[in-house]
Protein backbone atom coordinates (compact mmCIF):
# COMPACT_ATOMS: atom_id res chain seq x y z
CA UNK A 1 0.00 0.00 0.00
CA UNK A 2 0.89 3.47 -0.70
CA UNK A 3 2.16 5.72 1.99
CA UNK A 4 2.31 9.43 2.84
CA UNK A 5 4.90 11.37 4.30
CA UNK A 6 3.88 13.86 6.59
CA UNK A 7 6.26 16.07 9.03
CA UNK A 8 6.35 14.75 13.13
CA UNK A 9 4.90 18.24 13.88
CA UNK A 10 2.39 18.81 11.72
CA UNK A 11 1.05 15.55 13.05
CA UNK A 12 1.43 15.81 16.84
CA UNK A 13 -0.12 19.55 16.41
CA UNK A 14 -2.94 17.49 14.37
CA UNK A 15 -3.65 14.63 16.64
CA UNK A 16 -3.22 17.48 19.88
CA UNK A 17 -5.98 19.56 18.57
CA UNK A 18 -7.89 16.00 18.24
CA UNK A 19 -7.89 15.78 21.32
CA UNK A 20 -8.65 19.49 22.35
CA UNK A 21 -11.56 18.91 20.44
CA UNK A 22 -13.03 15.86 22.18
CA UNK A 23 -12.31 18.13 25.33
CA UNK A 24 -9.04 17.40 26.60
CA UNK A 25 -7.12 20.24 28.69
CA UNK A 26 -4.58 21.73 26.63
CA UNK A 27 -1.70 20.18 28.98
CA UNK A 28 -3.32 17.03 28.64
CA UNK A 29 -3.73 17.14 24.96
CA UNK A 30 -0.26 17.61 24.59
CA UNK A 31 1.20 15.05 26.89
CA UNK A 32 -1.60 12.43 25.31
CA UNK A 33 -0.56 13.49 21.58
CA UNK A 34 3.66 13.32 22.32
CA UNK A 35 2.91 9.59 24.48
CA UNK A 36 0.86 8.57 21.18
CA UNK A 37 3.63 10.11 18.33
CA UNK A 38 6.37 8.84 20.11
CA UNK A 39 5.38 4.94 19.12
CA UNK A 40 5.03 6.38 15.20
CA UNK A 41 8.49 8.08 15.86
CA UNK A 42 9.76 4.53 16.92
CA UNK A 43 8.91 2.88 14.18
CA UNK A 44 5.89 1.02 16.18
CA UNK A 45 2.76 2.19 13.83
CA UNK A 46 0.72 0.06 15.31
CA UNK A 47 0.30 1.97 17.99
CA UNK A 48 0.25 5.75 16.97
CA UNK A 49 -2.07 7.39 15.34
CA UNK A 50 -3.36 4.81 13.49
CA UNK A 51 -5.32 4.37 16.52
CA UNK A 52 -6.39 8.15 17.46
CA UNK A 53 -10.14 7.33 15.72
CA UNK A 54 -10.52 4.50 18.26
CA UNK A 55 -9.44 6.93 20.98
CA UNK A 56 -12.23 9.27 19.85
CA UNK A 57 -15.19 6.25 19.15
CA UNK A 58 -14.05 5.49 22.91
CA UNK A 59 -15.14 9.00 24.31
CA UNK A 60 -17.73 9.13 22.13
CA UNK A 61 -19.10 5.48 23.73
CA UNK A 62 -18.20 7.66 27.24
CA UNK A 63 -15.97 5.10 28.47
CA UNK A 64 -13.11 7.98 28.40
CA UNK A 65 -13.09 10.78 30.68
CA UNK A 66 -11.57 14.05 28.31
CA UNK A 67 -10.82 15.83 31.91
CA UNK A 68 -10.12 13.64 34.54
CA UNK A 69 -9.03 14.51 37.90
CA UNK A 70 -6.36 11.53 38.13
CA UNK A 71 -5.19 11.30 41.95
CA UNK A 72 -3.43 8.90 44.56
CA UNK A 73 -5.94 7.39 46.43
CA UNK A 74 -3.48 5.34 48.37
CA UNK A 75 0.32 5.84 48.93
CA UNK A 76 3.92 4.97 51.13
CA UNK A 77 7.34 6.31 50.92
CA UNK A 78 8.50 3.87 48.25
CA UNK A 79 4.78 3.39 46.60
CA UNK A 80 0.94 4.34 45.38
CA UNK A 81 -2.24 3.63 43.91
CA UNK A 82 -3.64 5.91 41.43
CA UNK A 83 -7.03 6.42 40.39
CA UNK A 84 -6.85 7.30 36.36
CA UNK A 85 -10.83 8.53 36.69
CA UNK A 86 -11.56 6.76 33.53
CA UNK A 87 -8.96 8.97 31.49
CA UNK A 88 -6.91 8.33 28.52
CA UNK A 89 -3.87 6.56 29.85
CA UNK A 90 -1.94 8.31 27.34
CA UNK A 91 -2.75 10.91 30.22
CA UNK A 92 -2.57 9.03 33.40
CA UNK A 93 0.14 6.64 32.61
CA UNK A 94 2.65 10.09 32.27
CA UNK A 95 1.28 10.99 35.90
CA UNK A 96 1.80 8.05 37.26
CA UNK A 97 5.23 7.58 36.38
CA UNK A 98 6.07 11.12 37.72
CA UNK A 99 4.70 9.96 41.07
CA UNK A 100 7.02 6.81 40.50
CA UNK A 101 10.19 8.85 39.79
CA UNK A 102 9.23 11.26 43.10
CA UNK A 103 8.78 8.41 45.23
CA UNK A 104 12.55 7.22 43.85
CA UNK A 105 13.88 10.14 44.49
CA UNK A 106 12.70 10.05 48.14
CA UNK A 107 12.79 6.61 48.75
CA UNK A 108 15.34 5.34 46.22
CA UNK A 109 12.57 3.33 43.91
CA UNK A 110 9.09 4.31 43.52
CA UNK A 111 5.88 1.94 42.91
CA UNK A 112 2.98 2.89 41.23
CA UNK A 113 0.02 0.89 40.22
CA UNK A 114 -3.23 2.40 39.04
CA UNK A 115 -6.72 1.43 38.36
CA UNK A 116 -9.56 3.23 35.99
CA UNK A 117 -7.62 4.31 33.42
CA UNK A 118 -7.36 3.29 29.10
CA UNK A 119 -5.01 2.24 26.72
CA UNK A 120 -1.86 3.36 27.38
CA UNK A 121 0.32 3.84 24.13
CA UNK A 122 3.87 1.81 23.91
CA UNK A 123 5.17 1.31 27.20
CA UNK A 124 8.30 2.60 26.26
CA UNK A 125 7.62 5.88 26.11
CA UNK A 126 6.94 5.91 30.09
CA UNK A 127 9.23 3.63 30.96
CA UNK A 128 12.06 5.86 29.32
CA UNK A 129 10.82 9.32 31.49
CA UNK A 130 12.64 7.83 34.06
CA UNK A 131 15.54 7.09 31.66
CA UNK A 132 15.50 10.94 31.43
CA UNK A 133 16.06 11.25 34.65
CA UNK A 134 18.83 9.43 35.56
CA UNK A 135 16.85 5.97 36.86
CA UNK A 136 15.81 2.46 35.09
CA UNK A 137 12.41 3.03 34.09
CA UNK A 138 9.94 -0.01 34.00
CA UNK A 139 5.98 0.51 32.65
CA UNK A 140 3.53 -2.10 31.86
CA UNK A 141 -0.02 -2.54 31.25
CA UNK A 142 -3.29 -5.18 31.03
CA UNK A 143 -5.42 -4.85 28.19
CA UNK A 144 -8.35 -5.96 26.18
CA UNK A 145 -8.65 -9.99 26.52
CA UNK A 146 -7.38 -11.56 22.98
CA UNK A 147 -5.21 -13.82 24.26
CA UNK A 148 -5.86 -17.74 24.62
CA UNK A 149 -3.51 -19.27 27.81
CA UNK A 150 -1.83 -22.39 26.60
CA UNK A 151 -3.86 -25.07 26.27
CA UNK A 152 -6.76 -23.25 25.88
CA UNK A 153 -9.26 -21.53 23.18
CA UNK A 154 -10.96 -19.03 25.79
CA UNK A 155 -9.29 -15.42 25.27
CA UNK A 156 -8.24 -14.45 28.98
CA UNK A 157 -5.49 -12.34 28.78
CA UNK A 158 -4.19 -9.36 26.68
CA UNK A 159 -1.03 -8.43 24.93
CA UNK A 160 0.00 -6.95 28.31
CA UNK A 161 3.31 -5.46 27.39
CA UNK A 162 6.08 -4.39 29.39
CA UNK A 163 9.01 -2.15 28.96
CA UNK A 164 12.48 -2.44 31.24
CA UNK A 165 14.98 0.88 30.11
CA UNK A 166 18.16 1.32 31.66
CA UNK A 167 20.25 4.32 31.32
CA UNK A 168 23.86 3.96 30.34
CA UNK A 169 26.92 6.14 29.97
CA UNK A 170 28.40 7.10 26.18
CA UNK A 171 25.85 4.52 25.21
CA UNK A 172 22.04 4.60 24.36
CA UNK A 173 20.05 3.50 26.88
CA UNK A 174 18.91 -0.70 26.92
CA UNK A 175 15.43 0.05 26.04
CA UNK A 176 13.46 -3.54 26.21
CA UNK A 177 9.64 -2.59 25.07
CA UNK A 178 7.89 -6.12 24.45
CA UNK A 179 4.70 -7.48 24.02
CA UNK A 180 3.86 -10.86 26.08
CA UNK A 181 2.49 -12.36 22.80
CA UNK A 182 4.14 -13.35 19.68
CA UNK A 183 2.72 -10.40 18.08
CA UNK A 184 0.94 -7.25 19.42
CA UNK A 185 -2.91 -6.94 18.08
CA UNK A 186 -1.98 -3.71 16.10
CA UNK A 187 0.27 -6.26 13.95
CA UNK A 188 -2.39 -8.00 13.21
CA UNK A 189 -4.49 -4.78 11.70
CA UNK A 190 -1.15 -3.20 10.12
CA UNK A 191 -1.60 -6.88 7.87
CA UNK A 192 -5.23 -6.30 7.52
CA UNK A 193 -4.71 -3.06 5.62
CA UNK A 194 -2.38 -5.00 3.94
CA UNK A 195 -4.06 -7.50 2.71
CA UNK A 196 -1.20 -10.22 3.91
CA UNK A 197 -1.11 -13.42 6.05
CA UNK A 198 -0.29 -12.94 9.20
CA UNK A 199 2.56 -15.34 9.86
CA UNK A 200 2.87 -18.85 11.92
CA UNK A 201 2.72 -18.73 15.34
CA UNK A 202 0.70 -15.55 15.37
CA UNK A 203 -2.54 -16.52 15.92
CA UNK A 204 -5.28 -19.60 16.55
CA UNK A 205 -9.00 -20.30 15.05
CA UNK A 206 -11.75 -20.16 17.23
CA UNK A 207 -11.12 -24.49 17.57
CA UNK A 208 -7.95 -23.54 18.57
CA UNK A 209 -6.24 -24.35 15.27
CA UNK A 210 -3.26 -22.75 14.00
CA UNK A 211 -4.08 -19.87 11.58
CA UNK A 212 -2.72 -17.19 9.18
CA UNK A 213 -5.79 -15.24 8.49
CA UNK A 214 -5.22 -12.01 9.72
CA UNK A 215 -8.79 -11.41 10.09
CA UNK A 216 -9.41 -14.50 12.68
CA UNK A 217 -10.15 -12.39 16.33
CA UNK A 218 -13.05 -11.07 14.21
CA UNK A 219 -14.39 -15.09 14.28
CA UNK A 220 -13.76 -15.82 17.88
CA UNK A 221 -9.52 -16.48 17.34
CA UNK A 222 -7.45 -15.78 19.87
CA UNK A 223 -3.96 -14.31 19.57
CA UNK A 224 -1.20 -16.93 21.14
CA UNK A 225 1.22 -16.07 23.95
CA UNK A 226 4.92 -15.60 23.01
CA UNK A 227 6.47 -18.71 21.93
CA UNK A 228 3.49 -19.63 20.04
CA UNK A 229 2.67 -23.02 21.08
CA UNK A 230 3.60 -25.04 24.23
CA UNK A 231 6.64 -26.49 21.85
CA UNK A 232 8.39 -23.63 21.59
CA UNK A 233 7.50 -22.13 24.87
CA UNK A 234 3.99 -20.28 24.87
CA UNK A 235 3.40 -21.33 28.77
CA UNK A 236 6.33 -18.54 29.16
CA UNK A 237 4.68 -16.35 27.64
CA UNK A 238 1.52 -17.12 29.03
CA UNK A 239 3.08 -16.79 32.58
CA UNK A 240 4.74 -13.54 31.62
CA UNK A 241 1.31 -11.97 30.67
CA UNK A 242 -0.49 -13.56 33.45
CA UNK A 243 2.27 -11.29 35.77
CA UNK A 244 1.99 -8.12 34.08
CA UNK A 245 -1.76 -8.71 34.35
CA UNK A 246 -1.74 -9.30 38.19
CA UNK A 247 0.63 -6.46 38.86
CA UNK A 248 -1.27 -3.56 36.72
CA UNK A 249 -4.75 -4.58 37.37
CA UNK A 250 -5.21 -7.34 40.82
CA UNK A 251 -2.50 -4.55 42.64
CA UNK A 252 -4.41 -2.04 41.69
CA UNK A 253 -7.88 -2.65 41.62
CA UNK A 254 -8.53 -2.75 38.21
CA UNK A 255 -10.31 -5.06 35.95
CA UNK A 256 -8.06 -8.20 34.80
CA UNK A 257 -8.72 -11.31 32.71
CA UNK A 258 -11.47 -11.25 30.43
CA UNK A 259 -12.88 -8.65 32.52
CA UNK A 260 -10.65 -5.77 30.78
CA UNK A 261 -12.68 -3.01 28.92
CA UNK A 262 -11.97 -3.81 25.19
CA UNK A 263 -10.30 -1.26 23.04
CA UNK A 264 -12.92 -1.15 19.97
CA UNK A 265 -15.72 0.96 21.48
CA UNK A 266 -18.09 -1.39 19.23
CA UNK A 267 -17.24 -4.32 21.55
CA UNK A 268 -19.25 -5.03 24.39
CA UNK A 269 -18.04 -4.38 27.58
CA UNK A 270 -17.55 -7.39 29.96
CA UNK A 271 -20.66 -8.01 32.59
CA UNK A 272 -19.92 -8.56 36.49
CA UNK A 273 -16.24 -6.55 36.31
CA UNK A 274 -14.58 -7.26 39.42
CA UNK A 275 -12.13 -3.58 39.84
CA UNK A 276 -12.50 -0.44 38.27
CA UNK A 277 -11.01 0.39 34.43
CA UNK A 278 -7.56 -0.56 32.60
CA UNK A 279 -4.45 -0.78 34.72
CA UNK A 280 -0.83 -0.17 34.76
CA UNK A 281 2.17 -0.81 36.89
CA UNK A 282 5.27 1.66 36.91
CA UNK A 283 8.66 1.26 38.69
CA UNK A 284 11.38 4.12 38.92
CA UNK A 285 14.96 2.86 40.71
CA UNK A 286 17.42 5.53 41.08
CA UNK A 287 21.07 3.78 40.12
CA UNK A 288 23.02 5.19 43.27
CA UNK A 289 19.96 3.63 46.08
CA UNK A 290 22.21 0.21 44.46
CA UNK A 291 25.61 1.59 43.40
CA UNK A 292 27.38 4.43 42.26
CA UNK A 293 25.90 5.82 39.01
CA UNK A 294 29.17 6.43 37.22
CA UNK A 295 30.16 2.84 37.54
CA UNK A 296 27.13 1.59 36.72
CA UNK A 297 26.88 3.65 33.75
CA UNK A 298 30.28 2.44 33.06
CA UNK A 299 29.63 -1.03 33.30
CA UNK A 300 26.73 -0.54 31.24
CA UNK A 301 28.72 0.84 28.35
CA UNK A 302 30.78 -2.04 28.42
CA UNK A 303 27.86 -4.10 28.61
CA UNK A 304 26.60 -2.70 25.43
CA UNK A 305 29.88 -2.55 23.40
CA UNK A 306 30.41 -6.27 24.47
CA UNK A 307 26.97 -7.68 23.55
CA UNK A 308 27.29 -4.99 20.18
CA UNK A 309 30.39 -6.91 19.29
CA UNK A 310 29.20 -10.57 19.21
CA UNK A 311 29.77 -12.20 16.10
CA UNK A 312 26.98 -12.32 14.21
CA UNK A 313 25.23 -15.07 12.66
CA UNK A 314 25.79 -16.26 8.84
CA UNK A 315 23.64 -13.36 7.23
CA UNK A 316 23.43 -11.06 9.78
CA UNK A 317 25.14 -8.18 9.85
CA UNK A 318 26.04 -6.62 13.60
CA UNK A 319 24.03 -7.65 17.06
CA UNK A 320 21.66 -5.75 17.68
CA UNK A 321 20.78 -4.22 21.64
CA UNK A 322 17.30 -3.73 22.53
CA UNK A 323 16.24 -0.29 21.43
CA UNK A 324 18.67 -0.51 18.78
CA UNK A 325 15.35 -0.64 16.13
CA UNK A 326 13.74 2.10 17.60
CA UNK A 327 16.11 4.19 17.79
CA UNK A 328 17.26 4.38 14.24
CA UNK A 329 13.70 4.74 13.12
CA UNK A 330 13.67 8.02 15.43
CA UNK A 331 16.93 9.35 13.97
CA UNK A 332 15.31 8.73 10.55
CA UNK A 333 11.71 9.63 11.16
CA UNK A 334 12.24 13.17 12.88
CA UNK A 335 13.86 14.29 9.47
CA UNK A 336 12.27 12.52 6.61
CA UNK A 337 8.72 12.52 8.47
CA UNK A 338 6.64 9.90 9.41
CA UNK A 339 5.51 7.34 6.91
CA UNK A 340 1.75 6.54 7.27
CA UNK A 341 -0.30 4.08 5.10
CA UNK A 342 -3.36 4.95 2.45
CA UNK A 343 -5.97 3.59 4.88
CA UNK A 344 -4.70 5.24 8.02
CA UNK A 345 -3.98 8.67 6.15
CA UNK A 346 -7.94 8.72 4.97
CA UNK A 347 -8.69 7.84 8.61
CA UNK A 348 -6.59 11.10 9.89
CA UNK A 349 -8.37 12.83 7.09
CA UNK A 350 -11.74 11.87 8.18
CA UNK A 351 -11.45 12.62 11.24
CA UNK A 352 -10.03 16.30 10.51
CA UNK A 353 -13.05 17.32 8.45
CA UNK A 354 -15.28 16.10 10.89
CA UNK A 355 -13.50 18.35 13.82
CA UNK A 356 -12.56 20.97 11.49
CA UNK A 357 -8.79 20.57 12.22
CA UNK A 358 -6.64 20.58 8.98
CA UNK A 359 -3.87 17.59 8.22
Amino acid sequence: MAEHLIDYERLRSFTEQIFCKIGCPLTDARTAATALLSADLRGIDSHGVARLSGYVRLWEAKRVNASPVVKIVHETPSTAVVDGDSGLGLVVAPFAMKVAIEKARAAGTGWVSVSNSNHFGIAGHHALMAVEEGMIGIAMTNASALVAPTFSVERMLGTNPVCVAIPAGNEPAFVADLATTTAANGKLEILQRKNQAAPAGWIQDKDGQPSVNPHELKGGGALLPLGGDREHGSHKGYALGAVVDIFSAVLSGANYGPWVPPFPAFVPMPSNQPGKGLGHFFGAMRIDAFRPADEFKQHMDQWIQRFRSARPAPGYEKVLIPGDPEREAETIRRKAGIPLLNAVWQDLQDLGERFDVKL
